[in-house]
């Protein structure tokens, strides 16, 4: 089950529905799930005592079928109850039946002696935080550090936010089901699950042609088939001229973001630069072009060049109407355009301005690059990322790509991925313009701007993995060859 497919809640409970409509029972589904569990449990530790501890629904009976599977095997098994055996229903209350050791009632005593535990007290679906018992026995699991299982999701992490509600025990290894689920990515539960395995329970692939899923896990998978490879009879104009826009003070950022978008491909990328700066852009890399642009007239004069075919607006440029003109320019012209920084800032008290050039543009092919704080001086939205970039999307009529440790890249239609490569290391100055650059640069390949936006995201946190401790911005564009040409053998090129 290679694919990168992620189903919310709701789109689970759905295909479970679609699957017994299909005719394959529920209590085989849920036998196949305690055994998918057991077969990891028995990969990774040899015989221990297990606590179970087992929830009122059929998270909870999972961990029946777990209990007794491990028994079976000759691995001692305790397990814990929230409620009574007597209350359970359906295939949970089956499951609880063919247990035959004993059942109690779920407290801390359950962990006494058990080094492994295995959380089936909820699924995804929860919605509302842990308290009472079950957030003390979710203490006391993280306080004494035991190796915990997590069936389907850490309990209390919200399956499609992945919020943390009250606590979340802290996994080695969580089991889920058919397809993972945005909150198996999104912080901070990401940082709960451990391993993550997906496993196949008999789920039929066909019920995804009803639910029609719309959200993914970054990956080559999502975008490798339309990566602008240059053809035979490439030449410089062919692979696209990406125009950035250069500031007088912080002319670092333009020069970063040029190399990003050469590295990944441009053909021709100039840097239209303020004249008292134009020195400074001409003494860096010999390959980057750089034009004395002193107005918006001379900037709209630049693009009218038919072989400009993207623009870059924001690193550097300085927070100002100067540069907000910069923008709509771009958007006019019709070139595919990608806004980031100080592009973004500089439309703080009129976002709507942004928004209505954007949509004016339709058909023209925009990214927007903010990072939490750019993004909340444009958008008043609530609830979790993966639904702020959404709706946002939507508002502005751009592709978002809302960065982070968990980056999320969602288009106006409501398609959405959620990054998961890259490392902490990121967090240092300029990376976010090497991210931009290299957006651009298959902007102007060619790519559509979500394709773009998830290849560069991905990319660029494979850079920072392969990197390691001491990466600064400099060094992301020259690493970028040898990923390139790996990805290359996974395309068959």
């Amino acid at each position: 089950m290679a694919d990168n497919i992620l189903l919310s809640v709701k789109e689970i409970y759905e295909a479970d529905a679609a699957a017994a409509a299909g005719g394959v029972a529920s209590i085989d589904l849920m036998e196949a799930a305690g055994s998918a569990v057991v077969a990891e449990i028995a990969k990774r530790w040899q015989k221990r005592p297990v606590a179970i501890l087992a929830g009122p629904g059929n998270n909870g009976g999972d961990g029946f079928v777990v209990a007794r599977l491990l028994a079976d095997a000759g691995w001692p098994v305790r397990v814990g109850l929230l409620g009574e055996r007597a209350k359970l229903k359906g295939d949970a209350a089956a499951n609880a039946r063919r247990w035959r050791g004993d059942v109690e009632e779920l407290s801390a005593a359950v962990l006494d002696g058990r080094p492994l535990v295995v959380d089936a007290l909820f699924g995804a679906g929860l919605t509302r935080a842990l308290d009472g018992t079950t957030l003390a026995v979710t203490q006391e699991v993280n306080s004494l550090k035991l190796d915990c299982v997590a069936i389907d999701i850490p309990s209390g992490v919200h399956g499609d936010s992945g919020a943390i509600m009250g606590a979340a025990p802290k996994c080695r290894v969580t089991v889920t089901f058919f397809r993972a689920k945005p909150g198996h990515y999104l912080l901070p539960g990401r940082e709960l699950r451990g391993e993550l395995i997906v496993a196949d329970i008999g789920i039929p692939e066909r019920v995804l042609a009803r639910i029609k899923p719309n959200t993914f896990v970054n990956g080559p998978e999502l975008w490798l088939d339309r990566f602008p490879w240059p053809a035979a009879e490439a030449h410089k104009y062919s692979r696209g001229h990406a125009v950035i826009v250069g500031g007088a003070e912080m002319t670092g950022a333009a020069r970063l973001a040029a190399m990003g978008a050469r590295r990944l491909g441009a053909g021709l990328v100039t840097i239209a630069a303020p004249p008292a700066a134009f020195a400074i852009y001409a003494a860096e890399e010999p390959g980057t072009l750089v034009k004395a642009i002193a107005d918006d007239a001379a900037f709209r004069a630049l693009l009218a060049d038919k072989r400009k075919n993207a623009a870059l607006v924001g690193p550097g440029a300085g927070v100002s109407e100067a540069t907000a003109m910069r923008v709509g320019a771009a958007l006019e012209s019709g070139k595919a355009v990608v806004i980031d920084a100080d592009g973004l800032t500089s439309f703080a008290g009129d976002p709507e301005r942004l928004f209505r050039t954007i949509h004016k543009a339709a058909g023209v092919r925009c990214l927007l690059t903010p990072h939490e704080g750019e993004f909340r001086r444009l958008f008043t939205l609530n609830g979790d990322k993966l639904t702020r970039a959404r709706e946002a999307a939507r508002l502005s009529g751009a592709v978002v790509l809302l960065k982070g440790a968990d980056t999320v890249i969602a288009a106006p239609d409501g398609k959405a991925a959620i990054n998961a490569s890259g490392t902490p290391d990121l967090a240092t100055a300029g990376s976010g313009d090497v991210l931009a650059g290299m957006a651009l640069g298959l902007i102007a390949e060619g790519m559509d701007a979500f394709d773009a936006g998830t290849a560069a995201a991905w990319l660029h946190g494979r850079l920072a993995e392969r990197i390691g401790a001491g990466l600064i911005a400099e060094d992301l564009p020259g690493h970028l060859p040898n990923l390139l040409k790996e990805l290359q053998k996974t395309a068959g090129r």
